[in-house]
């Protein structure tokens, strides 16, 4: 069994589904646990210390190690707080999941700024004023594992989503910079894009789903990727009803020609959207153009 004893992890957004499985799972394999959730309901309105008590009493009533914060993790002054309350109760941090997360679905054209900006403030600053408060004490200590919750919506796009979507890719772009910048400190970063019946997806998912699509299931790859015998980094897995599969950013052979003009890209379009053999870094792109 992957074991998590002496490792102490922070969770945002473990007051309900998939956090909450997440901090279950963890603390029941050894880990003390900072629980976090602001407690307010899915469009991010209200807050409550309810969610994150509840699950942090049910831990510790199991024989684990956890407290509560209600900390808002969207700004610095929370972010600064949910860490150290993991100092102050455990004196450091190797375990940092983002999972907070609200929804304020609109159609593109319909979506006001600030629906768009609270999104955002939510999922992407708050994945990154959390893991920058830790990051400091996992860069003295050599260890640390981040894992960041992106979202097929954010990899594929979805309808009435533009803020959720952006917010969700922009968390890839923040794993693979934070795997890159953490690798010499014995930091790894990945994201996961999971698809699971939570209260934030019942009513967009088929009920047959519900049975299947437990977030038990996605919990156990995060458990994975937080685990000291993983050495992946940088990298973003799907996860649903017991499948797991790396998804990957591949850029395709594409045509050169030192002569390049809008006819010319016109007609050799065939080519530019060709898509073996591909490449994976931008390291290989950037040979591909000399």
């Amino acid at each position: 069994m992957l074991r998590f004893d002496d490792r102490v992890a922070i969770i945002t957004g473990a007051g309900h589904g998939l956090g909450r499985s997440h901090a279950l799972m963890l603390a029941e394999r050894g880990a003390m646990v900072v629980v976090n959730d602001l407690g307010g309901a899915l469009d991010g309105t209200g807050a409550s210390t309810g969610p994150a008590a509840e699950v942090a009493d049910l831990i510790t009533k199991n024989g684990g190690q956890a407290v509560a914060s209600a900390d808002d993790i969207s700004t610095p002054e929370g972010a600064r707080a949910v860490v150290q309350a993991a100092v102050d109760a455990y004196g450091k941090v190797d375990i940092v999941v983002n999972n907070a997360g609200i929804l304020r679905d609109k159609s593109f054209g319909k979506m006001t700024v600030e629906e768009f900006d609270a999104v955002l403030a939510v999922h992407v600053r708050g994945s990154y004023l959390v893991s920058q408060a830790a990051y400091p004490l996992m860069k003295a200590a050599g260890y640390g594992r981040v894992v960041n919750t992106s979202s097929p919506a954010g990899l594929f796009g979805n309808f009435g989503q533009a803020n959720y979507s952006t917010a969700k890719m922009g968390l890839v772009g923040l794993t693979k910079t934070i795997g890159i910048e953490g690798a010499r400190n014995g930091i790894k970063a990945n994201a996961i894009a999971p698809v699971a019946w939570t209260r934030m997806t019942e009513a967009l998912l088929p009920a047959e789903f519900e049975a299947k699509f437990t977030p038990e299931r996605v919990s156990a790859l995060v458990a994975y990727l937080v685990h000291e015998s993983c050495e992946t980094s940088g990298e973003v897995f799907t996860v649903g009803a017991g499948r797991v599969a790396r998804v990957f950013v591949a850029e395709g052979p594409g045509w050169k020609t030192d002569d390049v003009t809008p006819e010319a890209i016109e007609a050799n379009w065939e080519a530019v959207m060709a898509e073996q053999p591909y490449v994976l870094t931008a390291g290989d792109s950037m040979k591909a153009m000399l």
